[in-house]
């Protein structure tokens, strides 16, 4: 028996509307890159924020991985605003500074994806796959619109299916899977 997705024209352009989720990252101690970190964990995009950001990359000696996690941070202020291009600057300074961080990969696929450049985020999205993320359901979930955008319903299927696994709680995912009709052939 094979399953065949299928989604009506309406659920397909729901789906072009439908926001990428962004993964933030914890920054230890104190000052503007913890400010930055709360920011972003917060759901904040307010230019004031990304200010914040700009200045601890500017004046606060970091290490390395709060550093990458401050472009990260800044980033997903930017991505929120749908500044995808900007968004991928900062993912991609952070990828320079820390290339293990996962984090940095899910969202930079997340902009791609939101940028409409799907195979570009899904080779991001498989890599922090790969490398381990915090919140793995947000790279499901990114990688289900990538495939969406692609074309692959049968594995945008399974991949919101797996977002929703992981946080059952989280309606993105759930919100998404109502939009696909299951058929056996």
């Amino acid at each position: 028996m094979t399953r065949i997705l299928q989604l009506s024209l309406a659920a397909a352009a729901a789906m072009a509307l439908a926001a990428p989720a962004a993964a933030s990252v914890t920054v230890l101690g104190g000052g503007l890159a913890h400010e930055c970190a709360e920011a972003a964990l917060n759901g904040e995009s307010e230019f004031r924020f990304e200010t914040i950001c700009t200045k601890a990359l500017e004046t606060e000696l970091l290490t390395p991985r709060d550093r990458a996690g401050t472009f990260v941070n800044r980033g997903v202020l930017k991505l929120r605003r749908r500044e995808f291009a900007a968004a991928i600057f900062d993912f991609d300074r952070a990828v320079d500074t820390k290339p293990d961080l996962g984090e940095a990969y899910v969202n930079r696929g997340a902009a791609a994806v939101g940028a409409r450049h799907y195979a570009d985020g899904l080779a991001d999205l498989n890599k922090a796959l790969e490398l381990g993320v915090e919140e793995p359901e947000k790279a499901y979930y990114n990688r289900a619109l990538a495939y969406e955008g692609l074309d692959n319903l049968k594995a945008a299927y399974f991949d919101y299916q797996k977002a929703s696994e992981l946080a059952p709680d989280w309606e993105s995912p759930k919100k998404e899977l109502a939009r696909f009709t299951v058929e056996r052939r």
